[in-house]
């Protein structure tokens, strides 16, 4: 792959990310909270593909696992942003596989969500600044 087609892909998975977490957003006004917080997950995990992308020139694995990304890819993330998606990256074993939707639904709430969609909106924001 050429520098050019490189660029194409980075500004692909950007542009997807964004719109995921556009896309978490609209679902949290709906009161889906695990959606919600799915996407914020999407997001950021397309977000650091396109980061792979960037710094190994090279495009990355078929993974979901956002902690494995930042390693790969040898980030110095701020502390709070490296706890976090910890923390987003467990959740979203939960919210992608619930065993039981109930306990995820009440475990989950607004306020929960709302806090993990701000902060995934801190992140994707850094990880732009990476790029």
């Amino acid at each position: 792959m050429d520098k050019e087609d490189f660029n194409k892909h980075i500004k692909e998975w950007i542009k997807q990310a964004d719109y995921d977490m556009d896309t978490a957003e609209f679902i949290f006004s709906g009161a889906r909270y695990s959606y919600a917080i799915f996407m914020c997950h999407l997001s950021i995990e397309k977000a650091l593909k396109g980061l792979y992308i960037h710094i190994l020139n090279e495009y990355p694995p078929k993974i979901h696992n956002l902690v494995y990304l930042v390693e790969k890819l040898k980030l110095s993330l701020p502390i709070d942003l490296q706890d976090f998606i910890v923390i987003i990256n467990r959740v979203n074993i939960v919210t992608r596989y619930p065993d039981d939707l109930e306990k995820v639904l009440k475990k989950y709430d607004k306020n929960k969500a709302e806090i993990l969609l701000k902060k995934s909106k801190e992140i994707l924001k850094w990880i732009k600044t990476q790029l």
